[in-house]
C-alpha cells in the first residue's frame, strides 16, 4: 500500500485555497481548499509546536526558530486575506496576532526564551498572502512585535521586502538580536543593514544553499555558485549535496 499519502486536507485559519502551485511527487498541482481549524485544532497545534521544540532540544539542537513568515500557517493567521475568522483568532489586529503569540509563549516556556527565535515577513506575498496596504501592515506588525518583545526571545528574524520605517520600529522595541534578510539582496548588500544599525546579523539563505564554503568565498572575494532552481524541493542529492567547493571548481 502507498503509505506516503495520507489524503487528509491541510488546515488553515479559514477554508480558503491559496490558489498556488505546490510541489508534489507527480509535479506541480494547485493547492486544495484547507479545513478551517477549530479551537481544539489550534490548542492541539500549539501543543505540537511545544512538543517539536522539546524534541529538537532533546535531539541536540541549540534552539529553534518559529516560522511565522512566507505564507506558512502562522503567517496565514496574521493576514486578513487568509484569515476570515470571527472568533478570538480573527477579525482584529490583536486577534490575528493571538495564535502566533501563544505559539511563541508556549515554545519559550517549554525550552527557554533564550533558545527561541521567530521569523516574520511583513508584506511578503508568498503563498498567496496579501496583507493589504502599508498602514494595515504596520498596525499588524507593530502590535505583534511589541507583544513578542515582551517574551525576550533570542532573536527576531525579518524577511524584509522594503518598509524601512517599520523595520526601524522593530529595532526600537526588540530587546535582543535582530536578523534581517532582504528579498533580492545582492552579495554587495549583505552587510548594509548591519552598517545602518538596523540589524545585528545578516543571515545567508540561497548564498549558503549553493555554496558549502560560503564563508571562505565571501572572505576571499571568490565567485559564488548560482542556485539551480530546477533542483529545489527535488528530494535527492542534486542541488543538496553536490554544489562544489572552491577546491573542486
Amino acid at each position: 500500500p502507498d503509505n506516503t499519502t495520507h489524503h487528509r486536507p491541510p488546515v488553515a485559519p479559514s477554508a480558503i485555497s491559496a490558489d498556488q502551485d505546490m510541489f508534489t511527487a507527480t509535479g506541480p498541482q494547485k493547492t486544495p481548499v484547507p479545513r478551517e481549524m477549530s479551537i481544539s485544532d489550534i490548542e492541539t497545534t500549539i501543543a505540537d509546536f511545544r512538543h517539536a521544540a522539546a524534541s529538537a532540544i532533546a535531539a541536540g539542537a541549540d534552539g529553534v526558530e518559529i516560522h511565522a513568515a512566507n505564507g506558512y500557517l502562522l503567517h496565514q493567521f496574521l493576514s486578513p486575506n487568509s484569515n476570515h475568522r470571527t472568533d478570538q483568532y480573527g477579525g482584529s489586529v490583536e486577534n490575528r496576532s493571538r495564535f502566533v503569540i501563544e505559539v511563541a509563549a508556549a515554545v519559550a516556556e517549554e525550552i527557554g526564551a533564550d533558545r527561541v527565535g521567530i521569523r516574520i515577513s511583513p508584506s511578503m506575498p508568498l503563498g498567496g498572502i496579501d496583507e493589504g496596504e502599508i498602514g494595515s501592515v504596520r498596525a499588524q506588525y507593530t502590535h505583534l512585535v511589541g507583544e513578542l518583545a515582551a517574551l525576550s526571545l533570542a532573536y527576531l528574524h525579518v524577511h524584509h521586502v522594503g518598509d524601512d520605517d517599520l523595520l526601524r520600529s522593530f529595532r526600537d522595541v526588540w530587546p535582543t538580536a535582530v536578523l534581517i534578510v532582504r528579498f533580492g539582496r545582492t552579495r554587495e548588500q549583505i552587510s548594509g543593514d548591519i552598517d545602518a544599525g538596523l540589524a545585528d546579523i545578516a543571515p545567508l539563505g540561497q548564498f549558503a544553499l549553493a555554496n558549502p564554503d560560503v564563508v571562505d568565498r565571501l572572505r576571499l572575494g571568490a565567485p559564488l555558485n548560482a542556485v539551480d532552481p530546477t533542483t529545489l524541493y527535488g528530494g535527492g542529492e542534486a542541488g543538496y549535496t553536490d554544489y562544489p567547493t572552491l577546491a573542486h571548481v
